[in-house]
């Protein structure tokens, strides 16, 4: 109770809610479709991410459940199957990674890539499982690159999914493998989108915390701001 008070503060629950409303919001902005499922890419997979990064993992991990909850609750019947179930959790993992350096940033591909060769469709295309390699190689320099730190939470949300994809969807060796092209550069985007809309909302928030707006109560990353507003 008292680590749970800790890290839900009253100013979390207030920034808990704006990104929710905003990631509520970017999930209604389609991207692309999900193979055998109603579900689709939204724009929301380009922001997600970086709200743990900001307020802290476990209330980023909320905001983004939350965010997935209240479309869910809305549009209900109309996305409502199990592609709409999974896609609850691979996000929540892909904030874990951008939020903060840690083991699970490692251990979540490997298991996901091991569930993955279990199945045995996932056999056939155990190369598939090369892209989760992709969070393991960028975890030290998520640090250092921007970049590298989206790569590696798009590829971490991505690595979850597709080992809970291959369990519940019964698609043909032929469908993964084909997948592999459209995989690298729907990933690549997202990776640029986490990286710009990390970027725009540290500035965002640091402008109206100096135009006294908004008190934040987090450290805004003082790497990524526009010169007229770091500090001195």
């Amino acid at each position: 109770m008292k680590y749970i008070k800790q890290v839900i503060t009253k100013k979390n629950l207030l920034f808990i809610a704006i990104f929710a409303l905003i990631g509520f919001a970017a999930l209604q902005i389609p991207v692309a479709q999900l193979e055998g499922s109603k579900a689709k890419f939204t724009v929301y997979d380009a922001f997600a991410p970086i709200a743990g990064a900001f307020i802290g993992s476990v209330p980023g991990v909320i905001a983004v459940f939350l965010m997935q909850f209240f479309n869910f609750l809305v549009k209900g019947a109309q996305i409502a199957d199990a592609g709409t179930i999974i896609r609850f959790f691979p996000m929540l993992f892909a904030v874990l990674y951008f939020a903060k350096k840690g083991w699970l940033n490692l251990a979540v591909p490997l298991i996901a890539a091991v569930a993955f060769i279990a199945n045995p469709t996932g056999r056939e295309v155990w190369y598939f499982t090369l892209f989760w390699t992709i969070p393991i190689i960028v975890y030290f320099l998520r640090d250092r690159f921007l970049f590298a730190r989206a790569l590696g939470a798009t590829f971490s949300a991505h690595a979850v999914g597709g080992a809970l994809w291959i369990w519940t969807f019964a698609l043909p060796a032929s469908v993964w493998q084909g997948l592999i092209p459209v995989v690298a550069t729907e990933r690549l985007l997202f990776a640029v989108g986490i990286s710009v809309s990390f970027v725009l909302v540290n500035n965002l928030l640091c402008f109206l915390e100096k135009k006294g707006l908004l008190r934040l109560g987090f450290k805004i990353d003082q790497k990524y701001l526009a010169p007229v507003l770091r500090s001195s």
